[in-house]
């Protein structure tokens, strides 16, 4: 059971920490880097602002976990085996984390290897400093699609505990792994994997086999969803008393209740694994505002607030393209702080009211700065505004920034991952220390757009499962509200007839990246997403971002150099280095144009 138990620990140290985080988010069409951002952010940005390297890429954190964790699971399966009283459910256990681990290794390095010094998929026990790679069809046939049906077989449909794996689960992975795999074989762009093999499949199959499995898969997931499904609304899936909901399928979990099981400090997080740190990188600093000359928005240990980094930043695009409709749609209102709202009262400052634009009073609890859904020809920026080169507008008390004004410092905050606690006792509580949330991995509606990017792939569908049809569920739970979540009040309106009506008659793979960005923005995927369907450079080759000081609101227009080898990233150089190989072995062994 300790085997399995350090099995979920491992997530810990891949999901949460920032620098994994960030090269699945900056450099895609989500994110930028921000004003306080280091080459850690700069470097995966591809803008010229660093340089992508073995020893800068941040694919280290994956590497340098996933290896360990894969030898694990094959300890557990080999011996289980010899011992033969260890159930085939929580054998199966091992058998998902090793699938799960390769599945995020091929994806962001192409072939890895199998054999870990003591044969393809053995525990191996002794010091092995040589190493060689399989290609990508072999990591796909021989561990990840025959680790995953064999989980599929035997995990349980109702986890053994809350949080550990399930059939539902496995069946995610399963399908993505088939539609990602599918589209490797298809590579409509030419992009070159390595170690370098022909884009066959062993067993014989097509690329079209694989996008109807990965239908036919999601599918059955959908309509057997055991103890799994879909929030009422989209308000609910990230809302952080809702955490660990029946939409969450597998999740890298932390608490308040306990260090020890926190494995973090719950008072002042350290910036490293296994910290649950994602949510500083887009939090911009807020406490800078001023109102009376006073931090009207102190740090608070709050969903909207937390521990600001300013790392990372939505470009402009995020705000106007990607949500444009912020009226029907709430998943901008579910996703991001737009709003910032007075709470000097908890830090101890009695005055009933501060003076904030055109002069007016705001009380605590009060909008103090408002990112609006339009722009305005109307704002009046000024550099001194706010303490942070805010806007103003006649007969409103809120300082305000347009769409079009976000920047590298300030910008709307991400909601999404924000912390929560219960610990705060009407005051500031706790808001340096690591997020105690659990960090999301895998959700139920991740099945619907499998299924309907395999659809548009020309997967056979099932009556009332068509692309559109899937989307549509989707999009329906996002026309349903219940709470303003920036405006702070009650709003129970069912929008879902007019995003269903405003879903094109015929959706493409492009319709079904933007409708997964509204769904999963920030969500540390993104890059996943683009790279599988080769989009990468078509949707996110240019972006746009005022700039790094305060009162610059003029958006410039940022062009990446996204090349063909960048679809892979490096093997670090930590892996290259460590190895007794000879100088061509080495470079052999590292991914082309590193």
């Amino acid at each position: 059971m300790g085997g399995l138990t350090a099995m979920y620990s491992h997530l810990r140290y891949i999901y949460g920490p920032a620098y994994y985080y960030n090269i699945g988010v900056t450099g895609t069409d989500e994110a930028t880097y921000a004003q306080s951002a280091d080459n850690n952010f700069k470097d995966v940005d591809l803008s010229g602002a660093g340089s992508l390297t073995p020893s800068s890429s941040r694919s280290d954190a994956l590497w340098g976990q996933a290896f360990p964790n894969i030898n694990t699971a094959s300890g557990i399966i080999e011996n289980a085996e010899v011992v033969g009283t260890i159930s085939d459910a929580l054998i199966a256990e091992a058998r998902f984390f090793r699938a799960f681990d390769y599945f995020l290794l091929v994806q962001t390095f192409g072939g890895v290897p199998l054999d870990l010094g003591a044969g393809e998929l053995k525990f191996n026990t002794s010091t092995s400093r040589t190493s060689v790679r399989n290609t990508v069809p072999e990591v796909y046939t021989k561990a990840i699609f025959p680790d995953l049906l064999k989980a599929i077989n035997d995990l349980p449909e109702v986890g053994r505990l809350t949080g550990t794996v399930t059939k539902t689960v496995a069946r995610l992975y399963l399908a993505k792994a088939y539609l990602t795999y599918a589209w490797w074989l298809e590579n409509p762009n030419n992009i070159p994997t390595y170690p370098a093999c022909d884009r066959t499949d062993p067993n014989g199959k097509n690329a079209a086999w694989y996008f109807q499995q990965a239908y036919d898969v999601s599918t059955t997931a959908i309509e057997n969803p055991a103890s799994f499904a879909l929030q009422a609304t989209y308000y609910d899936v990230n809302l952080g008393q809702n955490d660990r909901n029946k939409e969450i399928l597998l999740y890298a979990d932390h608490t308040e209740k306990s260090e020890k099981y926190n494995a973090s400090s719950l008072t002042y997080g350290s910036g490293s694994a296994p910290d649950n740190f994602a949510g500083w990188m887009m939090t911009w600093n807020y406490t800078n505002i001023r109102s009376s000359g006073v931090s009207s928005v102190q740090r608070e240990a709050e969903q909207h607030l937390g521990r600001p980094w300013t790392r990372m930043c939505p470009t402009i695009g995020v705000i106007k393209n990607t949500f444009a409709d912020k009226t029907n749609d709430s998943r901008y209102d579910g996703t991001f702080v737009s709003v910032y709202r007075g709470n000097w009262d908890k830090a101890g400052n009695k005055s009933a009211t501060l003076i904030n634009a055109n002069g007016m009073p705001v009380a605590p609890g009060g909008a103090i700065l408002t990112f609006l859904n339009e722009d305005d020809a109307s704002i009046v920026y000024a550099n001194s505004t706010a303490n942070i080169g805010a806007g103003v507008l006649p007969g409103r008390a809120d300082f305000v920034i347009g769409p079009s004004g976000i920047s590298r410092i300030v910008y709307p905050g991400l909601w999404k991952l924000g912390t929560y606690r219960t610990d705060n006792a009407g005051g500031l509580g706790q808001p340096n220390a690591a997020s105690t949330r659990p960090f999301n991995i895998a959700k139920f509606s991740e099945l619907y757009f499998v299924a309907a990017e395999a659809a548009v792939k020309g997967a056979t569908v099932k009556s009332g499962k068509s692309a559109r049809e899937l989307i549509n569920v989707i999009r329906a739970r996002a026309g349903k509200w219940r709470w303003d979540n920036n405006g702070n009040v009650a709003k129970v309106v069912d929008n879902s007839a007019a995003m269903i009506a405003a879903t094109p008659e015929t959706i493409d793979i492009n319709y079904i990246l933007a409708e997964s960005s509204r769904e999963y923005y920030g969500e540390g995927n993104r890059w996943f997403d683009l790279v599988r369907t080769q989009k990468w450079n078509e949707l996110a080759s240019t972006y746009q971002i005022c700039g790094s000081s305060y009162g610059q609101h003029t958006p410039a227009t940022i062009t990446r150099t996204i090349e063909k080898y960048h679809y892979l990233r490096p093997i670090p150089s930590s892996q290259i280095d460590g190895m007794e190989m000879t100088t061509e072995e080495k470079a052999a062994y590292q991914n082309p144009g590193y």
